[in-house]
């Protein structure tokens, strides 16, 4: 029976899309629902300013940007493999977020940003899929060579499936809430793809580097949902995500960054194997 597996793990990935397809299309969220109350842990008077959102891609990008010429980790010369996942997955997850912006999913406070729009998302936003990736990358890359041992090679396959049933169960419990589910479903679509038609050997040192990735995605990230400003730079239709957050984050943002960063990962570990082979 086992080759069977992989026709089914297939079946499963396209059941998985054609439902985020279908949801995008029958789901119509409530319009003008966008909501600026979120839990505060406290105000930072001086992010209160249009330049915001810009000013945290310049703390995200510039120090990360000087680091990668360090002599040990050499990140500079990764750049080749790693651009073209970041093109590729920051392009689909534009669509997404452009999406989700026109359906009154989400939106943006136009307090905290530039007010120039390209697809109903400001350029702040385009960067986002630029300055968050490269950073990440550069501390997965970091822990690769400073951290020799793989800790969670042996769990891998656990993990995985632990998690593949996680995203499974709550992208169907949240059917209806648009945000929710379809960041659940695609989130299992990849990683089922990665983990049982790719069978990436580089699983337990993504999750590995993910755990350190959090701390700044969710200091980053709660400065944009609200944390530290009197008001949220992203605004949340509260009928279309389950209410849970980690201080101001919303979980389903790290979901959203975890299969963002999961994609761009597997595409850098591709290029690195072929570009030079």
């Amino acid at each position: 029976m086992n080759y069977l597996r992989p026709l089914w793990i297939k079946l499963l990935i396209g059941l998985l899309l054609v439902l985020v397809g279908i949801q995008w299309g029958i789901h119509q969220p409530l319009p003008d629902q966008l909501s600026k109350d979120v839990p505060q842990v406290f105000l930072l008077p001086f992010l209160e300013r249009p330049q915001t959102y810009f000013y945290l891609h310049l703390f995200t990008f510039i120090p990360v940007f000087l680091l990668s010429f360090d002599r040990n980790v050499h990140y500079y010369k990764q750049w080749r493999y790693l651009w073209p996942g970041i093109l590729i997955m920051g392009a689909l997850f534009i669509l997404w977020d452009s999406f989700f912006t026109l359906s009154d999913v989400w939106g943006f406070n136009e307090n905290y940003v530039s007010g120039v729009f390209f697809l109903h998302l400001p350029l702040e936003e385009w960067l986002f899929f630029l300055t968050v990736p490269f950073a990440s990358v550069f501390i997965y890359e970091c822990l690769n060579f400073y951290v020799k041992k793989d800790w969670l090679q042996p769990l891998q396959g656990t993990i995985s499936l632990v998690l593949l049933l996680l995203f499974l169960l709550g992208g169907f419990l949240t059917w209806g809430r648009l945000y929710s589910s379809t960041t659940l479903l695609l989130a299992a679509a990849l990683l089922a793809y990665l983990y049982f038609l790719q069978k990436s050997p580089w699983l337990g040192r993504f999750y590995f580097a993910f755990l350190f990735v959090l701390i700044p995605f969710l200091l980053v990230n709660g400065v944009l949902t609200g944390g530290y400003t009197n008001e949220p730079v992203v605004l949340y239709n509260p009928e279309e995500f389950m209410g849970i957050r980690i201080t101001s984050v919303p979980l389903e943002d790290a979901v959203y960054g975890f299969t963002l960063l999961l994609g761009i990962t597997a595409i850098y570990e591709w290029r690195k194997l072929t570009v030079d082979a």
